[in-house]
């Protein structure tokens, strides 16, 4: 695989200066140039969902997330540039409260806001929907917004499925979020009562839409009987994510992935995004800070190496992340912890994002 760098500063807003930035978020100069000088790729963030709330811009520079590090407004263009992103899969969340036509026109609507933005960046912001795309889209040194679903019954409405949505600019979407649905069942311990368990012909039907439109099959949130379902009705050619979770090999949680799943997301070629979420990730009498992440990762890479884990903060979905990287421009803290670990650089990269790009070059190699 190979990537064209991106030249310094061509579309971008200048970046904080690399010594600032590292005494600033307590990590060394070395840290911040290797996350700067990598393909960086963060597999969830949902920095959509304030601009629906309040009307946050992510195209402006914010102080610091809401209520200091709880919840919304972890990053923004700005900080996204400061910490190295090169780019994320931007989630469009799915209400699920609402009837399945609402849904469907909502999603328009949030799905045109997010174009909009990315039109509104003059540049800084631009949409991949291939690998080859993304390798142009760095060519000219903006940042590669990967468009995502959380929830599939997004399109549950919708009269041709992901086919009613243009240009093939869907890249991955989840079955189902934090409730259960017509698509399956959720992991959450809260869902409300529903007769649905496991997963349904619909989904089963979602699934094989994904793989026939090359959209990657997300299995962040799905109970475990809906995974194996899942897995089973899956194009085994084609690589499994789980973008956004952490590991009950080191904290069990309802919303943290068993080592037989690792194995099987690993089996397909996949990777598995570390959530940034003190809730899932922390456990007694273990590190209170960004090093908990590290744990997660280092026991995915000890159940199917390193080719198979990478980043999924889900900064800005409602999450607590741990003090040290609570927002946008601390990516380089991981690097740093990953250095202090005795990483080499290969690995480092790897995990940043060339796993994800393997991928995505499989998956949806697009023309060069």
């Amino acid at each position: 695989m190979s990537l064209v760098p991106a030249p310094a500063g061509a579309a971008l807003p200048a970046p904080v200066e690399a010594g600032a930035l590292a005494r600033r978020i307590g990590c060394s100069a070395e840290a911040v140039e290797l996350a700067r000088s990598s393909e960086l790729v963060d597999l969830h963030i949902d920095t959509m969902i304030p601009p629906r709330l309040w009307g946050y811009d992510p195209l402006e520079r914010h102080d610091s997330a809401w209520f200091g590090r709880w919840w919304f407004g972890h990053t923004d263009l700005p900080r996204m540039i400061d910490g190295g992103l090169s780019g994320a899969m931007w989630s469009l969340t799915t209400n699920p409260f609402r009837r399945a036509d609402r849904r469907w026109r909502v999603f328009q609507r949030n799905l045109q806001a997010l174009r909009d933005l990315v039109a509104r960046s003059s540049g800084a912001l631009a949409i991949a929907r291939d690998f080859a795309e993304y390798q142009r889209v760095r060519a000219t040194g903006a940042h590669a917004v990967l468009v995502s679903i959380q929830g599939g019954n997004a399109v549950e409405a919708a009269p041709e499925g992901l086919g009613s949505i243009p240009d093939d600019l869907v890249v991955r979407a989840t079955i189902v979020h934090l409730t259960t649905s017509s698509f399956g069942e959720t992991s959450c311990p809260f869902r409300l009562l529903h007769p649905t368990r496991g997963l349904t012909k619909r989904g089963a039907a979602f699934i094989e839409q994904c793989n026939e439109r090359k959209v990657f099959v997300d299995l962040a949130h799905i109970s475990e009987r809906a995974f194996s379902a899942a897995v089973d009705v899956h194009d085994k050619t084609q690589p499994l994510l789980a973008t956004h979770t952490g590991v009950d090999g080191v904290r069990r949680s309802w919303r943290n992935l068993s080592d037989a799943q690792l194995k099987v997301i690993a089996d397909t070629g996949g990777t598995v995004g570390i959530i940034f979420s003190e809730v899932f990730l922390k456990r007694r009498g273990g590190p209170i800070d960004g090093s908990m992440v590290l744990e997660h990762m280092e026991h995915v890479i000890s159940v199917v190496g390193e080719d198979h884990v990478s980043v999924g903060s889900d900064y800005d979905g409602m999450i607590q992340p741990p003090i040290d990287i609570a927002g946008g421009d601390t990516y380089p803290r991981i690097v740093q912890y990953m250095l202090d670990r005795g990483w080499s650089v290969d690995r480092i990269q790897k995990v940043l994002g060339l796993n994800f790009l393997r991928c995505f070059e499989q998956l949806r190699p697009g023309q060069a």
